[in-house]
């Protein structure tokens, strides 16, 4: 795809508003396709597995990374390993696809927690107000799931979302200037310590087994959440953020978890009791305050905050992104 650049602030092409509704759908999916696949495989050995459907075989025709190796590694690691395998593990603890899609927008709360005390950012007043309701609503999610539920799971998602907070904030910090090369070596960094992780917990004859059984479900599973939500859903992003004005974009991500609990919904049955329907209104309202003003939304649900922003040309002292 070949972006043209829209003045800041402009309106979405219907074509493009499609796009970005799509996206959000095949995120909100995702969740489901995970349970799926959780179906299948051990936890850790699954997301090993989607992984390193993403970067194998891209890594040999992407060319190397544009930013420092330490960018790759520690983003590699905290999104890939930490993120995503606290993700898997809670989810097969019994937290719910629907419930874990929303909890997981709970990153947004992070993401500033981390920037203001990594990035020296300061959130003004609305959106400290817009990330409060958004926590509330996380917060009456946790009784919810108190009462409903084992809470170690929700945990695990809900640190899930810290992981994901401070793995936008690294990311910010290496400013890669190709992200589908950079998504792709950051999918590279995971499955080997994953892999190793799953043979020492889950050990190495239940994932012989869940191999040896492999079905037509699970190679799916690891299909959609490899290939389809990752790769096509990070590029159209991409490509729809680097056409318009992230504040244009950025507020259709706030249907993953409308899709993501709908689905479930219809294909698992999972039931939304009246407490996680008032959480998820109040994750999505907090989250759209944020994302009422230019900037206040900095993460793309898919993988990072927005892409780098377009600007002018400035001094090298004046670019404040380290570059090492």
């Amino acid at each position: 795809m070949t972006a043209t650049p829209a003045a800041p602030g402009g309106s979405m092409s219907p074509r493009h508003i499609g796009l970005a509704v799509l996206v959000a759908a095949v995120w909100g999916l995702n969740f489901v396709l995970i349970h799926v696949g959780l179906e299948n495989f051990p936890p850790l050995l699954f997301c090993a597995l989607r992984f390193a459907v993403v970067a194998v075989p891209a890594v040999f025709f992407v060319g190397p990374p544009k930013v420092a190796w330490r960018w790759v590694l520690g983003v590699g690691f905290v999104l890939g390993v930490v993120k995503f395998g606290l993700l898997f593990l809670g989810m097969h603890a019994g937290m719910p696809a629907g419930l874990s899609s929303l909890v997981l927008q709970s990153q947004a709360v992070f993401t500033a927690l981390f920037a203001a005390v990594l990035l020296r950012e300061r959130p003004g007043g609305r959106r400290l107000a817009g990330l409060a309701i958004a926590f509330a609503g996380i917060g009456l999610c946790a009784v919810d799931r108190g009462l409903g539920g084992p809470g170690g799971a929700f945990a695990l998602v809900l640190l899930a979302a810290v992981a994901w907070g401070l793995s936008n904030v690294l990311t910010r910090r290496a400013a890669p200037s190709d992200a589908l090369r950079w998504m792709v070596w950051v999918s590279a960094v995971p499955p080997l310590p994953l892999l190793g992780l799953s043979l020492l917990v889950e050990g190495p004859a239940e994932d012989l087994r869940a191999l040896r059984e492999i079905t037509p479900a699970g190679l799916g599973a690891i299909g959609y959440v490899g290939l389809v939500s990752t790769l096509f859903g990070f590029v159209a992003w991409s490509y729809l953020l680097r056409s318009y004005d992230a504040t244009a974009v950025a507020p259709y991500s706030l249907l993953v978890p409308v899709f993501g609990m709908s689905s479930a919904w219809l294909l698992l049955g999972e039931r939304i009791s009246p407490r996680a329907a008032g959480a998820a209104l109040l994750v999505i309202a907090g989250i759209g305050i944020t994302a009422s003003r230019p900037g206040a939304l900095s993460a793309a649900p898919g993988w990072w905050p927005r892409t780098r922003p377009r600007r002018t040309a400035a001094p090298a002292a004046a670019d404040p992104v380290p570059r090492g």
